[in-house]
């Protein structure tokens, strides 16, 4: 099994804190998003993966891309320890979660906005205030949705970590690496603080990679 990832990039954050969690072994295969311009725009990786995004993973001669597709074959092929509760309205509720910071957040903020941005004369204030906006949206709905629910415990779902844990603790990491003020959201900073110190999460951290720099390991 091959990951092809950032140390950075959120989504293959979300990648590594599920494979950790399955106690997956796998081989890192390092895509730096910013050197010459982008290793994931290179003629070589863009034959495997034409959208010239991460994670990429490869397991078994197979290759997936998208980092909620990863997650839902592992659940799939790996089932233990699961990720997704056994009830179906228990499996809506996390995979809406899960959605909700993968398809509604994260990508407002990534790296292909930013840098279009840029593009239109945005200076780098005026990025990160974008990304704060955009992050505070979608962490109001979330805080909403799980403060006081009875189906939130320790984690985002329960007293077991799910894929909504797996989505959360990347695009917290993300909030507070541009500034957000987390007061008005405690439930998940409670919920990311947990997981947080949880030895799979931990392993996964962007500063514990080794295609981290000196500076942030």
């Amino acid at each position: 099994m091959k990951l092809y990832g950032y140390y950075r990039s959120s989504a293959s954050y979300r990648v590594r804190i599920a494979l950790n969690l399955k106690n997956l072994q796998y081989e890192n295969e390092f895509i730096d998003l910013y050197r010459s311009g982008g290793e994931q725009f290179s003629p070589q990786y863009r034959m495997l993966n034409p959208q010239c995004l991460v994670p990429m993973m490869e397991d078994g001669g197979h290759l997936m891309t998208q980092s909620l597709a990863i997650l839902e074959y592992l659940e799939e092929t790996y089932p233990e320890p699961p990720l997704l509760p056994e009830q179906p309205v228990a499996r809506a509720r996390v995979r809406a979660l899960a959605e909700q910071v993968a398809c509604d957040i994260q990508p407002l903020a990534n790296i292909r906005v930013l840098r279009r941005l840029g593009e239109l004369d945005q200076d780098e204030e005026a990025r990160l205030a974008w990304s704060r906006y955009w992050i505070a949206q979608g962490f109001a709905a979330l805080e909403a949705g799980l403060a006081g629910a009875r189906e939130t415990g320790a984690y985002a779902y329960g007293e077991t970590p799910t894929l909504a844990d797996v989505c959360l603790v990347p695009q917290v990491y993300n909030a507070e690496r541009v500034g957000l003020d987390m007061s008005a959201y405690p439930t998940l900073q409670a919920v990311a603080d947990h997981c947080r110190a949880q030895p799979a999460f931990v392993a996964a951290a962007p500063e514990n990679q080794p295609d981290a720099p000196a500076e942030e390991a």
